[in-house]
């Protein structure tokens, strides 16, 4: 038994994620047999103007709870960025979101291999599963350590970023630069914990990696799914004599990622009593003399540009433990990559038998909201069904959740989504996006797809 069609909502939730695939089959196979459904991530991190988040987020979660019939079979959060998995927080009152679609008892709960809680602690046995005993290795344990140290400098920075821009200040950090940090070192903060604790608690629990064996017949007959990333760290370690950062990967004009798994150890050894970035850093007075001005202006704009640099690191790192699915039904291929970026994807594109399969895929969910280093061109480049025909058979289809003006500048060629690679998408796909659902005020854009 095979799904005759899927239908794809794209939510408008800003600038955020949300995924709700609806496999239909045919009654007349099995009587009253009911549409399956997998929810893709549930976040977001700013609104389009005249909306209110809140609002916007039970108004998704009630159309969830209403198309699925009360039935969520399976959630993914694809990794802990807030415009991944806010939209999973509860409250005591059991009215947050999160509470709506834990109601929906979904049976499968997919995430990252690093959100595994049996391996925060080191002190913990083996776990008693297929491959455990190499990520119970020290690595894995450090990265972890590490992941919690860089939610920790994130907060850090916010509260930095709130001293430099003080009003008590007669120059204070340009808007611009603080805008920047502030909205970086806020996704990575994590502060709706709650959201972390529901997904843990919703359903059977799977952290996956490149290559783990998700057995979906009972919940998604005839449906196959390839785990592509994140990898773990052995997997990494394979690449990284075999493959060199080519800046022709990125829809920018030089590659600006560092290497993903490097900046673990520089981060496992932080203090993780420390509390800001900057101790003692509040010691300026209310009056500076004029000679002494333009100096304590260049020394907070390069702190600030340090400051940027920092939180930009860490949302790379935080976006390269993503999961990357690909869906195989009825002969087509259906690639979600949440925000992968190139790092996460090293591994899986340096692999014959993944080549292949990614050469036909039929729709692809565009990476971190259409950024500049979440789509490889080696990636792109690998989808045979890209075509400049609008009506072409078999044209490839791509979905993108996105706000213009959150995120990067034009200036800067780090705008997202980058205008070079939606100008590819348009180009060459059917592009489907969420922005199309803003300018119209609808909950979200349809997306079908028939075998």
């Amino acid at each position: 038994m095979e799904p005759r069609k899927l239908l794809i909502r794209a939510y408008q939730v800003g600038f955020g994620d949300c995924f709700l695939l609806s496999f239909g089959y045919s009654k007349s196979e099995r009587k009253g047999q009911r549409e399956r459904h997998v929810l893709i991530d549930f976040g977001s991190t700013g609104m389009p103007e005249g909306i209110k988040p809140s609002e916007q987020m039970l108004k998704v979660a009630n159309d969830i709870a209403e198309r699925c019939d009360g039935k969520l079979d399976i959630v993914v959060a694809t990794h802990r960025h807030k415009d991944h998995i806010s939209g999973f927080t509860t409250n005591d009152e059991k009215t947050a979101p999160g509470n709506i679609i834990a109601r929906l008892k979904p049976h499968m709960v997919i995430q990252p291999w690093t959100e595994d809680p049996a391996l925060k602690d080191p002190k913990l046995p083996p776990l008693k599963r297929k491959g455990a005993q190499a990520l119970q290795a020290s690595a894995p344990v450090q990265h972890l350590s590490s992941l919690r140290a860089m939610n920790q400098l994130a907060e850090s920075a916010q509260r930095e970023v709130q001293h430099l821009t003080s009003a008590k200040f007669r120059q204070p950090l340009e808007a611009d630069l603080a805008e920047q940090i502030d909205f970086l070192a806020n996704d990575n903060t994590l502060p709706n914990r709650a959201a972390v604790a529901n997904l843990a608690s919703m359903g059977e629990n799977h952290y996956v990696h490149f290559g783990y064996p998700l057995k979906l017949s009972q919940l998604l007959p005839g449906v196959k799914v390839h785990v592509l990333g994140p990898p773990t760290l052995e997997q990494h370690a394979e690449i990284q004599k075999q493959r060199a950062r080519d800046a022709n990967e990125f829809w920018m004009l030089r590659a600006a990622a560092q290497r993903f798994w490097g900046i673990q150890s520089a981060t496992a050894d932080l203090d993780q009593s420390q509390t800001v970035l900057f101790p003692g850093a509040d010691v300026y007075q209310d009056f500076f003399p004029s000679h002494d001005r333009w100096f304590i202006r260049q020394l907070r704009t390069l702190r600030g540009e340090q400051l940027l640099g920092l939180v930009r690191v860490l949302d790379d790192e935080m976006n390269n433990t993503s999961v990357i699915l690909l869906f195989e039904v009825g002969g087509k291929k259906l690639l979600f990559s949440g925000d992968a970026q190139i790092e996460n994807w090293e591994y899986a594109l340096g692999k014959p038998e993944v080549a292949k399969l990614l050469k036909e895929v039929s729709l692809y969910k565009v990476g971190h909201h259409g950024s500049r280093n979440a789509t490889p061109k080696t990636l792109w480049n690998m989808f045979s069904h890209r075509n400049t025909e609008v009506k072409a058979k078999d044209r490839l289809r791509t979905v993108i959740s996105t706000m213009k003006g959150k995120h990067g500048h034009r200036e800067s060629h780090t705008e997202v989504p980058r205008s070079t690679l939606v100008k590819e998408l348009s180009n060459l796909s059917d592009y489907v996006t969420t922005e199309t659902a803003a300018k119209k005020a609808q909950l979200y854009v349809e997306t079908e797809v028939t075998f």
